[in-house]
């Protein structure tokens, strides 16, 4: 039997899907609306590289891959070296309602079509900078987190061994965590008890170091050249203050790409889900898509708003209903309406207005 010579395209236009995972990559390659080839190779950028260049020379490439584990330093990479590079959401990729098998080589099957055919979504990729400043922000979110898990800890401490007879009942602040250190040494309670207590303690105020040190590093990071407009007009609206602003201004990026004031709502998740069809309608909570602590930080923001803005005052008691039954309801119409404006401040240039009816 003969050997059957390998076909190798050239200088034609190829659409690549990638499926990512630790060790392997999965790839489909599609031309003129069909499958040309499928292999795997271990995930290192240099073989993938290499695959392109020595199999496809003089093609215009184009790879797809889903948002994943790894961000987007595949795609600068791609793009660095001339690759034309799509970051899709995973939650956005098109795929037939009956399917019911999924592994890695239907997949980048599946991405590969729906590249070739333009039905898809791309991600936002922000540039390497503004990802690596916004780790601030998101290390600053972990580590508070790691204090409201521990505060927790210690305060079921007390309960689980009667200890909490001592202590208010109640939200406990930072001083009131810290008064109960101060009453330990004085409880009728072991020795290993008090040194686990302490242990807690211990990691608690390494904690609170450790949060008071990314508050100034964002601090410093308002106050640079690249992100200084942008906090200063978001601080301009009432309930946003420098830590919100700064966060806000890290996490939502180039607000251009957003064309549509509908377009950045239904980003940050704030409009209501819908499953209707026919003449039949149903509405129900909002979609919650998109960063869930971007939401948070609006509705925080929120609560503050309405004692300062009329106009967002009368868009809480509007939406709270007649015998205040919706007030979370209420609020998230607030937080839907202040986003909206705080884009508008950035795209405009100028600053919140209080009072203004827009």
């Amino acid at each position: 039997m003969g050997r059957i010579q390998e076909h190798v395209l050239k200088d034609q236009e190829i659409f690549i899907g990638l499926e990512d995972s630790k060790k392997t990559w999965h790839l489909c390659v599609r031309c003129g609306g069909v499958v040309v080839h499928e292999t795997s190779m271990p995930a290192k950028y240099s073989t993938l590289n290499n695959y392109f260049r020595n199999r496809f020379p003089g093609c215009k490439i184009t790879v797809m891959y889903e948002a994943g584990f790894r961000g987007f330093n595949l795609h600068d990479k791609l793009e660095g070296d001339g690759w034309n590079c799509v970051v899709t959401p995973p939650n956005k990729v098109t795929d037939e309602k009956c399917r019911r098998n999924k592994n890695d080589r239907i997949d980048c099957r599946r991405l590969a079509k729906n590249l070739e055919n333009n039905d898809y979504k791309s991600c936002y990729v922000p540039d390497r900078q503004l990802r690596e400043d916004r780790q601030i922000s998101r290390t600053y979110g972990q580590v508070q987190r790691d204090i409201t898990r521990l505060c927790n800890r210690i305060r079921r401490s007390f309960e689980f061994h009667g200890l909490d007879d001592f202590f208010p009942s109640g939200s406990w602040g930072r001083k009131m965590y810290r008064d109960a250190k101060l009453l330990i040494k004085d409880m009728d309670i072991s020795s290993s008890l008090c040194f686990s207590l302490n242990i807690l303690y211990r990691e608690l105020e390494y904690l609170w170091d450790l949060k008071k040190e990314l508050t100034k590093e964002l601090k410093k990071l308002s106050e640079s050249e690249r992100y200084k407009k942008s906090v200063q007009l978001l601080k301009s609206a009432p309930g946003v203050g420098m830590l919100t602003a700064i966060r806000l201004t890290l996490e939502l990026g180039d607000m251009t790409r957003f064309k549509r004031k509908e377009e950045f709502a239904n980003y940050l998740g704030l409009i209501p889900s819908e499953y209707s069809t026919g003449e039949t309608e149903r509405r129900g909570h909002i979609t919650k898509q998109g960063n869930r602590l971007v939401r948070s930080w609006l509705i925080e923001s929120s609560w503050i708003a309405i004692k300062y803005d009329p106009v967002l005052l009368n868009k809480y008691k509007s939406a709270m209903g007649f015998n205040g039954k919706y007030k979370k309801k209420a609020i998230v119409a607030v937080a839907r309406k202040l986003a909206i404006r705080l884009r508008a401040l950035l795209l405009s240039g100028e600053p919140y207005i209080v009072g203004l009816v827009a």
